[in-house]
């Protein structure tokens, strides 16, 4: 389905079907919610640093925005855009955990779903915000052939050490597969990625 400059896949409202189907807590809105404002972030400092986002698409992967090739960034310019995301969960987690202070600790598990969001997005994975800073930073002060080498073994290492991860937290826990299914998503968004070459922002 497509509406202006966005667009949603099939993949995507499968998942979030499936997500809602599971969400016995409660928490799927308080999630979206999060991811919606870590969006925005990325939106709001690529519009303030000139930038224009051509087109949004979301699929099972995440969100991912496309930029204007008529408007484009510069290496520094796009590694704030990718920490932009980052940084709006972690101002989030902060507020919401003083308002747990003094109206509840349900907003405690809005910090935490910010918490969690702004930590995973920060791994150094070509897909993930962190992987993006961290691309950017090393074509700014080196090359890019440099950032394309670093960032793919980071990618690779991290992932692996993910999915090592989530199979030794099932095994221990009989039933905990949260982060394996997680890291697997992971190295097929790489694997995809890897096919298309295209640069963009993507949350999960």
């Amino acid at each position: 389905m497509c509406w202006g400059r966005l667009e949603i896949s099939g993949g995507f409202l499968l998942a979030a079907a499936a997500l809602y189907y599971l969400d016995d807590q409660g928490v799927l809105l308080w999630g979206a919610l999060a991811c919606a404002l870590h969006e925005l972030g990325h939106y709001a400092a690529i519009f303030g640093l000139g930038g224009k986002v051509s087109r949004i698409r979301l699929s099972a992967s995440g969100a991912e925005m496309v930029l204007s090739s008529a408007r484009p960034l510069g290496p520094g310019a796009q590694m704030i855009a990718a920490l932009a995301g980052p940084a709006v969960n972690l101002g989030l987690a902060l507020f919401a955990a003083r308002l747990a202070v003094r109206f509840g600790e349900g907003w405690y598990v809005f910090a935490g779903l910010n918490l969690g969001l702004a930590g995973f997005n920060l791994l150094p994975v070509a897909q993930l915000d962190g992987g993006r800073a961290l691309y950017s930073l090393i074509t700014l002060l080196w090359s890019q052939r440099l950032a394309e080498r670093v960032t793919g073994f980071c990618s690779a290492l991290v992932a692996e050490g993910l999915v090592l991860a989530g199979a030794a937290v099932l095994w221990r826990s009989r039933g905990n597969f949260t982060l394996l299914v997680t890291a697997l998503w992971l190295v097929c968004s790489l694997v995809r990625q890897e096919r298309a070459r295209k640069p963009a922002y993507s949350r999960k």
